[in-house]
């Protein structure tokens, strides 16, 4: 069976739900957040150390702006709320993307990676003002400033996710079948699972059949 160390989520489907349940895009991402918990819960019990959460990418600042504040709104009092027990429960936050946000937000993360940077149970990269492409140029421009070689190692070394293990598995929910310019270096040989459901309505039974349907997947690597 194939050991899992890092997974990766494209929660994709919130303003969907929203739309659907309550015609409101704003009640599927505060649904959303509900779904978020559930999935930090049982990735401690399955002690997978590392869960990137794809939270807001670049592109998503073309969305309406009463939207966009909602969204950072629901983020500060998520983290109000939950930064005191990811301590206590030895959970580390890091925010892999470019922090171009309101101070207040700023600081909050800022304070929150400095007050968890210590923890080793599980480390959540929450993936905020991201976008693939946009890092992997950044990493080429610091290779050639710093006067480095150009290579996989050596750019790996610049990315947001230095030091972090590649995804072992990617899943998106919402019925969408890209990547939407999230990883897509770290992404190269993740075991890539789509599922139909909308983000609010993945539980974690959904989650643990992937997990399960994961393990049992012949990677080669390149290899026969």
């Amino acid at each position: 069976m194939n050991s899992l160390n890092h997974v990766a989520i494209i929660m994709d489907g919130n303003g969907r739900w929203g739309l659907k349940k309550k015609k409101s895009r704003n009640l599927g991402h505060k649904a959303g957040l509900k779904t978020v918990e559930k999935i930090i819960k049982e990735t401690i019990k399955k002690k997978i150390k590392f869960l990137t959460l794809y939270a807001f990418s670049t592109e998503n600042w073309r969305r309406p702006k009463n939207e966009i504040s909602y969204l950072f709104k629901l983020l500060e009092q998520f983290i109000k709320k939950r930064i005191v027990e990811f301590d206590e429960k030895n959970i580390k936050l890091k925010i892999i993307g470019v922090k171009k946000f309101s101070k207040k937000l700023n600081k909050l993360l800022d304070e929150s990676e400095k007050k968890t940077k210590n923890n080793k149970k599980l480390q959540i990269n929450l993936a905020l003002n991201y976008g693939s492409k946009s890092e992997i140029i950044s990493a080429i421009i610091k290779l050639i400033k710093h006067n480095k070689k150009i290579n996989e190692n050596n750019l790996s070394k610049y990315l947001f996710t230095k030091n972090i293990p590649d995804p072992d598995l990617l899943i998106r929910t919402g019925n969408t079948n890209r990547l939407s310019n999230f990883l897509l270096w770290q992404l190269a040989y993740s075991e890539i699972f789509f599922e139909k459901k909308l983000w609010p309505d993945f539980n974690a039974s959904d989650y643990n059949k992937i997990l399960s349907k994961y393990k049992k997947v012949k990677r080669n690597f390149g290899n026969i």
